[in-house]
């Protein structure tokens, strides 16, 4: 049976199992080892020797600049052994530096029979992963199609390819690479999509099904897994096993899925900071989260076993799941409190307008100020700054109104498919976007 396809190579379970002992043997368990090489498959397996050997592999992105994993790398290494912990991922980074999240196999392992039965995943089944390994959505089907027997199927590079289609059967990726699949225009195999990491557009959805591919998609965090699911365009419910409320428009989740928490680097014997710089010893992060060197941080835990990440959602209580984004992200200005995805999911009504990215911009008087950087359809010319403001004008309110508008043929993302909204706020501010108007 084969394990895993990448390109020309071809491994079988057997082969696969002796490439990963044989690094094994070269780590300590629960240890924290950050992994990244260009070579998908050798991350991989250095990967799964890791974890085999009781540690906590962390993969980087091998796009990223050396300087700046070489700064990731210092805190991975510098963490204290977190016995136990048998995964460990990186947050996107979409709203600045990543952190470093780490969880119990088991957490992954709980919600496989769900994924199986929402997907009819087996183990005769190809499993495609376009997002890179840095990236939660592939390490966690990474595990599941190994604990099945499935085989893991992962591009050669960062593009979706015709000659990948050919083989793959099932899909868990983000819309962006869903997208990326419909647009080749390829022939290819597969039966049924798994889509989380952004919003899935109505309009794709359709598309993806007149072309035989059956859509489930989904909500979830890297620190919470799966949270809310849609398998047919009905609206998000709770993920099996996975209750939910609202308190004040943040949502609470309690479930089986939850990671440990976020990795704490150390300064010292007996001393660490989490990701947020606050200095603690191991006693108290053992009690925060039950494993010494590891903390909360902006993932929120109460004593009856409710976690929140600051995700906002539509306070009715009846009905699908809504949501408008993350609680820290919310743009401030003119004493308005602005949740950018609010105005992103308005702006796509825009006819023309592919994709849209809201952040905000320094303004000495008003504090902040709505900013868009818009996407365009293919071959669309941009829309003029009077087409956007009369068009946006019919769909916002005038404290929730882009007063900056920018254009790009394609939008930055970061390496899970999220637009990479810190980045495009530097670009901007440093005047590195095409402006409209």
């Amino acid at each position: 049976m084969t394990a895993l396809l990448c390109g020309d190579t071809v491994l079988s379970a057997a082969e696969l199992s002796d490439k990963i002992a044989a690094q094994a043997m070269d780590h300590v368990a629960g240890m924290t080892v950050p992994i990244r090489h260009p070579d998908r498959v050798t991350a991989l397996i250095s990967a799964l020797a890791v974890h085999d050997a009781g540690g906590v592999p962390l993969v980087g992105d091998d796009r990223w600049d050396d300087t700046y994993w070489a700064g990731l790398r210092h805190r991975v290494e510098s963490a204290a052994p977190v016995p136990g912990l048998g995964w460990g991922t990186f947050t996107s980074g979409s709203t600045g530096a990543p952190r470093m999240i780490v969880r119990t196999a088991a957490s992954w392992a709980a919600s496989y029979p769900a994924v199986e039965r929402l997907t009819g995943l087996t183990a005769d089944d190809v499993v495609y992963l376009p997002s890179p390994l840095v990236s939660s959505v592939t390490m966690f089907s990474v595990a599941h199609a190994r604990a099945l027997g499935a085989t893991v199927l992962l591009p050669r590079t960062h593009t979706v390819s015709a000659a990948d289609l050919a083989h793959a059967t099932v899909l868990h990726g983000t819309p962006y690479a869903l997208r990326d699949i419909l647009e080749t225009g390829a022939a290819h195999r597969l039966r049924v999509a798994l889509i989380g990491g952004a919003r899935l557009d109505p309009d794709l959805r359709a598309r993806a099904e007149a072309a035989g591919i059956r859509v489930v998609s989904y909500y979830g965090a890297a620190e919470l897994s799966f949270v809310a699911v849609d398998p047919d365009g009905a609206g998000l419910r709770p993920f099996e096993g996975v209750e939910l409320r609202v308190d004040d428009g943040v949502l609470w989740v309690r479930s089986p899925y939850f990671a440990a928490g976020y990795l704490a680097a150390t300064d010292g014997p007996g001393r660490g900071k989490d990701d947020s710089g606050t200095a603690g010893g191991p006693g108290r992060l053992e009690t925060a989260v039950g494993y010494p060197g590891v903390t909360d941080g902006p993932f929120r835990r109460d004593d009856n076993g409710w976690g929140t990440v600051g995700d906002l959602v539509d306070p009715a209580t009846d009905g699908p799941l809504r949501l408008r984004g993350r609680s820290d992200g919310a743009i401030l200005t003119a004493a308005a409190t602005v949740v950018p995805e609010d105005v992103e999911a308005a702006l796509l009504g825009i006819d023309g307008i592919a994709d849209a990215v809201v952040f905000a911009l320094p303004h000495e008087r008003a504090g902040e100020l709505v900013a868009a950087l818009i996407e365009t359809e293919p071959g669309r010319r941009p829309p003029t700054a009077a087409e956007l403001r009369s068009q946006a004008g019919t769909l916002l309110t005038g404290t929730h109104r882009p007063r900056r508008w920018f254009w790009t043929d394609k939008l930055p993302r970061t390496a899970t498919g999220k637009p990479a909204r810190e980045q495009i706020r530097h670009a901007a501010i440093e005047g590195r976007m095409t402006r409209i108007g």
